[in-house]
This record gives structure tokens, sequence and C-alpha cells, in this order.
């Protein structure tokens, strides 16, 4: 039995970042979408400790961050910024809480993967973090013990959930293809060994031992065989990205029993196709591969292509219904 089949993944869910600053309305919205794969909404309209890397920073164990005017780096002891991003966290839990009371089906929370925040993090000496490859241990390490104290307070909070891990890893190929650039502008970092890059993120995957993990990247060329490699019981991705060079890495995750997060729904303001329309790619995929049109609805869960951070709050919430009834539209005819 795959891992997918015991974890049941919902058809829809969203990536991770909503538009606006109010907590509650975020999660109501969400869990209003999707009653069975909630998510926990993040809102970087907030500012800096709200931003995807300033929430991830501030869940970091032993390890400290703070803004500065080149971005977030890495400090000795906590402070005002670190402090925010946990005040904002714990406000967001508890809107989320309040809104899964009795929930029994997955619920989704979302942190950044260890090669993109050690792409975005500065050491003391305003480098990448990506430059030490000591340091990039130490952040896994830190990020690993964070992500098992989180998951466990989602759990205690929402105790019949099942829990869902999503690692957005964006700069994920910019890592392994050496074109993260460095503080100057002026070089890139050298590309950091395949195996290096598929352990550090299998020793970040083991902090959701018997749970499943989504690795997200709305990036072109996701890097599937690795994801896989690595533990990633699902990987997320921007469906308009792919091109039929990936085809054979697809069947191989669907034959393989991983779950495909198919980005399908645009992630800022524009017309939607109708549900139907919006899933004809995912079909015309599935007849290419050869693959029986039953396994559709059992394989993929529709989303936004990224998050919605920068959407309006009344595209926002048609996008998540969109992605619902396009979702029940694959479902009803998969051919």
């Amino acid at each position: 039995m795959s891992e997918n089949s015991v974890f049941g993944f919902g058809g829809a869910t969203g990536v991770g970042s909503m538009p606006g600053t109010d907590a509650r309305e975020a999660a109501k919205t969400v869990t209003g979408s999707f009653e069975d794969f909630p998510f926990l909404p993040e809102l970087p309209a907030r500012g800096p400790g709200a931003d995807m890397i300033g929430r991830t920073a501030g869940m970091l164990v032993e390890l400290y961050a703070r803004v500065e005017p080149s971005g977030w780096r890495i400090g000795d002891r906590p402070g005002r910024d670190t402090k925010r991003a946990r005040s904002w966290l714990v406000q967001d839990l508890d809107a989320l809480e309040e809104f899964t009371q009795g929930h029994e089906g997955d619920v989704k929370v979302q942190a950044v993967g260890p090669w993109t925040l050690a792409a975005a993090l500065e050491l003391r000496n305003g480098q990448s973090a990506l430059s030490d490859p000591g340091a990039c241990r130490d952040l896994a390490a830190s990020l690993g013990e964070g992500l098992r104290l989180h998951l466990g307070e989602v759990r205690r909070r929402i105790p019949g959930a099942r829990i869902v891990l999503q690692l957005d890893e964006p700069s994920l190929t910019a890592v392994l293809r050496g074109q993260v650039r460095t503080a100057s502008g002026y070089r890139t970092h050298r590309a950091v060994d395949r195996q290096i890059v598929e352990g550090t993120l299998r020793d970040v995957v083991g902090a959701h031992p018997g749970g499943p993990v989504v690795v997200h990247s709305c990036a072109p060329d996701v890097p599937f065989a690795l994801l896989r490699r690595a533990g990633a019981a699902a990987v997320s991705f921007d469906f308009t990205l792919l091109t039929e060079r990936d085809d054979d890495v697809i069947g191989e995750a669907v034959e393989g029993g991983t779950r495909l997060f198919a980005g399908v729904v645009p992630g800022t303001d524009g017309p939607l196709s109708d549900p139907a329309g919006s899933v004809m790619g995912v079909r015309t995929l599935w007849r290419r591969l050869g693959l029986h049109p039953g396994l559709l609805a059992e394989a993929v869960t529709l989303t936004p292509a990224c998050g919605l951070a920068g959407a309006s709050p009344a595209y926002a919430r048609q996008a998540l219904a969109h992605c619902v009834q396009a979702a029940r539209s694959l479902a009803d005819n998969p051919e």
C-alpha cells in the first residue's frame, strides 16, 4: 500500500500564503473552502516575521535571525524580529484551532525547506549560509528540531487531524545548478552536490516520522526524482511550467505512489476558466503518459500555482473555491 493510500489526501488544498492581515478571517476562509484538507494560512502582508523566511526562522531551535537592510541574518540571541515571528505563528495557530474543532481529516502546515532557507539567510559576515557547508548542516539540524516541536503543537491543538508537512523549496533548483547569487550579486554560489542536497532533505523530512511530507516549488524544473528519493510523499508544483521533458519523471512518480499537488489556478488576479477547463491539461498529461483515468483522483490534489499573498481577498476566495470545483470535475469525469 502506498503512503498516499494510507493518508488519503483531499482533492484540493491551498499552497500557504493568503492576502490580508487578519488571522481569523484567513483561517475562516481556508477551512470554509477546504472542509477535507485545510491548511495553516500565512499572511506575509503583516510584515517581517510573517514572510515565509522569517516565519520559519522563528521556528529554529538555538539559532536566531533578525532583519537587516539586506534581508534575514543569523544572530546570537532572539530579538524583536524572532519574537514577532513566533507571536504571529501562535495567533495563526489559535485561529486555525478555533475553526478546526472536531476535524478528523488532513491538515497541512508549511515551512521553508533547508536549502531555500540556506540560500535566503545570511551569516554574521553577511554571506549566504549556502556558502558554508557547516552552517548548512547546523541550519538543517535546527530546522528539523524546530519542526518536531511545531508539529507536536499542531497535533496538540487539532488532535483528530492527520498533519501533512509541506516544505517550501522554491530555490532548490537554483541551489542544485549553482544559480544562487552571492551577496555582491556579481557571482553565484557553487552548485551543491546532489547527494548532500538529497541527504539533508531526507533528514528534515524525518522530522515528521509516520506523517506525509509534501515538497513545494513553483520554479521550473522541479527535481521530482531527487525529492522522491528524499522521502517526499507528494510534490507540489506549478502545472503550467511542466514540459513534455518532464513526462518520464512524472510517470515514474505516479507509478511509485507519489502524489502530485498540481498548481492549476493562477496565484494572482485574473479571469478563471470553467473548472473543467482548468484540469484539461491534467487529463491531457494522463493520456500522454498512458495512465489509467481512474487513478487521477487518487493521485492528484489540485492547488493554486503558488501562494495567494499577491492576490486580492476576493480573488483568493474565488481561487480556492475554483480548486475545489476543478477537483470535483476531475473526480466525476476523469476522462
